[in-house]
């Protein structure tokens, strides 16, 4: 970690590292409620993430009553057990996987359903190249998911990114009620930490990398 004696650029960089290297994925929660200022300040953050066309094209699904969290858990619950029968799965599995699901769920104090809206896609004439156009807004989700993540933790706040909602979009936007032209892609629980995440392992960045040209 830079001393106060190194550059400002240092201590900025030894800030952020400690922010994102500190940051873990945590699924048991404290029951505490997470203030709504804070939340606010979390969704912030998510929406200062890069996206096409300069659009903000997230749109942001926040539960935090009992109720709202347990209509989602079934919603999801039920499009899984119709997955994982049709896969083949023991119903004694079926049972234990849908429980712990449910588990995390209604766990966390906070659920943020993230959706990308159409309304800034550019339009193809051909499946090519709209393909990608929806796969590039897909791919700011996972921007503005991080920066939610990051501020969270700079908070003390504890997140997982859970892709559950990719899987059946359809049950989610029914049991919640949602604008069909909504498209769900993922799912953050939000809370306070029901017990420190261990530390990180080290990371060594040079194995991930492929080409150095």
């Amino acid at each position: 970690m830079p001393s106060a004696d190194f550059p400002p650029g240092d201590r900025l960089l030894a800030a952020a590292e400690a922010i994102l290297f500190g940051r873990r994925s945590v699924r048991h929660y404290r029951p505490d409620e997470v203030p709504r200022s804070l939340l606010e300040r979390v969704l912030a953050a998510a929406s200062c993430a890069p996206a096409p066309h300069h659009s903000a094209p997230w749109r942001f699904v926040v539960l935090s009553r009992f109720e709202a969290r347990r209509r989602l858990a079934e919603g999801m619950g039920a499009a899984w057990r119709r997955d994982l029968t049709a896969d083949g799965v023991s119903p004694e599995r079926v049972e234990a996987l849908l429980t712990r699901s449910r588990e995390r769920l209604l766990e966390a104090p906070v659920l943020v359903v993230v959706c990308i809206t159409e309304e800034r896609f550019d339009r193809y004439p051909d499946a090519r190249r709209q393909r990608a156009e929806e796969l590039m807004f897909a791919h700011s989700v996972g921007a503005a998911l991080q920066n939610a993540m990051l501020a969270a933790h700079a908070a003390g706040l504890a997140t997982c990114w859970m892709c559950a909602p990719l899987f059946c979009p359809d049950a989610v936007t029914a049991c919640l009620g949602l604008d069909e032209r909504l498209r769900p892609q993922a799912l953050l629980t939000l809370g306070y930490a029901a017990a420190p995440p261990p530390a990180r392992p080290p990371t060594d960045a040079a194995s991930a990398v492929v080409l150095w040209d």
